[in-house]
């Protein structure tokens, strides 16, 4: 059995498991994203890494070595500057950092006609089961091989919605009017994009619930304020979206984890009546406190609540240590299960190696 600690008692999958059933544990469970710290990755693997010169097995090794669950594991390309994607949107990479410099429309009317290219496109486009079904089955055995016993939690279907409105799309503002003046070419195309998104899930869900048993369905709509959209919108072309989905993977087995930056304390009644087994990403700073959600609903489960700024970027290794004991002990989550200890975010380069050992270790140091 892999193990984190000397004293576990449980193995990897088993105590993701007991979390996901709101059973008692031995310890919490870690879960994160830990692609993109080189310190963190040299301080783990004993390597002395330039830049973000690692290998993903490098990154895996870290992974092993610290989590029972993570995000899928990748490695950054060391590059910077503007690139110009096949669709005409230009993009500036810095590092880690990825942002949208312009977009291959500047009014309504090309945003409305960028919008009337992808729906024509998804009107027309299959979804080959078989193919599906073979490359997911590949890549999540490849990187269980590499992951050891630490389990996966990855995204491969979402609605589409941040697709349309968000950065990568046209923007809030233009993704305004558009609306505003026709909702119903909307409508088509989130019909259409889960029509798809279907597809593919039910074709990959064999192959990857016979390696993870828990899986993210991610989809940013909130700001530091609260949701973006009004609960109208929400309720006509966010929810229904998001039940359908829950309920493919929830038919093949797969507990189900929501996600969305910002505060979306407004939303989680309608997301949790969805299906949503529980929720990821909670951001102290926008009044996503773990502690008090937990307590709220303990008939959820709750992840990443450890603030991943002012905390594990800007605070000591003794704040991190009492942070993570909080969380721990005011949601009794030794005896009850339902939550996983993580960042609000990931662990970005800023972290320093000795905030994020600190995290691990206080998770070790508390047991049942």
């Amino acid at each position: 059995m892999e193990t984190l600690f000397g004293h576990d008692r449980m193995s990897k999958r088993e105590r993701v498991l007991a979390t996901l059933r709101h059973q008692p544990v031995d310890r919490c469970a870690l879960l994160e994203q830990l692609s993109y710290n080189p310190r963190v990755i040299g301080d783990w693997t004993g390597k002395d890494i330039q830049g973000f010169d690692y290998t993903l097995d490098d990154v895996c090794e870290v992974c092993r070595k610290t989590m029972d669950v993570v995000m899928p594991p990748s490695v950054l390309k060391n590059r910077s500057g503007q690139e110009t994607a096949a669709d005409g949107f230009v993009h500036q990479y810095d590092n880690w950092t990825v942002w949208t410099v312009s977009r291959p429309f500047t009014d309504e009317a090309g945003a409305r006609d960028w919008l009337g290219q992808r729906l024509a496109a998804l009107r027309h486009q299959g979804v080959d089961a078989e193919q599906e079904r073979r490359d997911w089955h590949d890549y999540m055995t490849d990187l269980q091989a590499r992951l050891g016993e630490t389990q996966i939690m990855a995204y491969p279907i979402n609605t589409g919605l941040c697709s349309v409105y968000g950065d990568s799309g046209m923007g809030l503002e233009l993704f305004s009017y558009v609306f505003a003046e026709d909702g119903g070419m909307l409508r088509e195309f989130m019909d259409l994009y889960l029509a798809r998104s279907l597809a593919r899930l039910h074709a990959i869900a064999a192959a990857y619930a016979a390696i993870s048993p828990i899986v993210l369905v991610a989809e940013d709509f909130s700001t530091k304020q609260g949701p973006i959209f009004s609960p109208a919108f929400l309720e006509a072309f966010h929810y229904p979206y998001v039940k359908a989905i829950v309920a493919a993977w929830h038919e093949h087995g797969l507990h189900v984890i929501y996600h969305s930056d910002g505060n979306y304390r407004k939303a989680i009644p309608a997301l949790a009546a969805c299906g949503a087994d529980g929720f990821y990403c909670l951001e102290p700073n926008c009044g996503m406190d773990i502690v008090a959600l937990k307590r709220a609903r303990p008939d959820l489960v709750w992840a990443g609540g450890v603030d991943g700024v002012d905390l594990l970027e800007r605070g000591t290794p003794a704040q991190v240590r009492a942070e993570v004991r909080r969380h721990i002990l005011e949601t009794g989550a030794l005896e009850a299960g339902g939550m996983f200890v993580a960042s609000s975010s990931e662990i970005n380069p800023p972290i320093p190696p000795a905030n994020f050992r600190a995290m691990v270790e206080a998770v070790g140091a508390e047991r049942r």
